[in-house]
């Protein structure tokens, strides 16, 4: 079996507490040599300031390759370039461009009336600034607002046409959910290559079940089956490892060569993955200093 490239998804703390899980999290992943990290924006932006602080830090200290996240919500276009700019000025060359989720209790996106109506008017003014190596999301289940399968997947190719350059596609729980979605945008003239799957180790059933069908990621029912019983035998840890493990090498037989995950910045899940399809330390993480 072929090692995967990796990558890994954090939030950005929003309290001491989360400071120092933050930091725990980057200093258990990152000797696995990832090909970059990303730091998420909250719903509504709520996180904005949190998301370029994380981001500078981590940048300056961790010795990572670090992108940032930045989405058209409740801002202007010229105050999200002007965040790009101070993300380019701090050295972050990298950005995960998103419409962005609306604020919670929002009955769905409304554009800033200064702002970007969509990730497609956001990828092409970040990719005119010509600093930046653009990645966008991508959608392996139908996205809740997609008019149809077709739509949501001619929606992705006009992000890449708009100066994107890779598509990290929200998580999924069967490798054919996304050899679909692969072969469907090879269909469309998307570069298979150009997608990367997103991997959700599954740290709180409970949660990530919820959290599913508000996204419109399809639950299997043989998943909810072994869930319900591996957490009546005390073994949902054991059950979550092997069916993600199971799950990234199912992608790497067909050919994936990278795996993006959302770690939740906790951590060990990912690293038990990893280690079991034989991404082993590589680094050690610069001392802060």
């Amino acid at each position: 079996m072929t090692t995967p490239a990796v990558s890994f998804e954090f939030f950005p703390p929003q309290n001491l507490e989360g400071s120092f899980r933050l930091w725990d999290t980057v200093q258990t992943l990152a000797p696995l040599a990832p090909r970059f990290v990303s730091v998420t924006y909250g719903a509504g932006g709520t996180t904005r300031d949190l998301t370029r602080e994380a981001v500078a830090t981590l940048h300056k200290f961790s010795g990572l390759n670090v992108a940032a996240h930045l989405t058209c919500v409740n801002a202007s276009r010229a105050e999200t370039l002007a965040i790009a700019e101070d993300f380019a000025a701090a050295g972050v060359s990298e950005i995960v461009a998103l419409r962005g989720d609306p604020p919670k209790g929002s009955a769905g996106f409304t554009p800033h009336p200064e702002g970007f109506a969509s990730s497609v008017e956001l990828v092409r003014a970040l990719a005119g600034t010509g600093k930046f190596k653009i990645r966008v999301g991508a959608y392996p289940d139908v996205h809740p607002e997609a008019a149809s399968a077709r739509a949501n997947i001619d929606w992705l190719k006009a992000k890449l046409d708009a100066g994107a350059s890779e598509a990290l596609t929200q998580f999924f729980f069967e490798a054919e959910t996304f050899l679909r979605f692969r072969d469907a945008c090879a269909a469309a003239g998307i570069d298979p290559a150009l997608l990367t799957p997103g991997i959700l180790p599954i740290e709180n059933w409970a949660g990530v079940a919820g959290f599913s069908r508000r996204c419109g990621a399809r639950v299997p029912a043989w998943l909810e089956d072994a869930f319900a019983k591996a957490l009546r035998d005390g073994r949902a840890d054991l059950l979550a490892t092997a069916l993600c493990t199971e799950l990234c090498s199912d992608l790497i037989d067909e050919g994936v060569g990278r795996l993006h995950f959302y770690t939740l910045n906790r951590p060990e899940l990912t690293r038990d993955v990893c280690h079991a399809l034989g991404i082993t330390p590589r680094v050690q993480l610069q001392n802060v200093a």
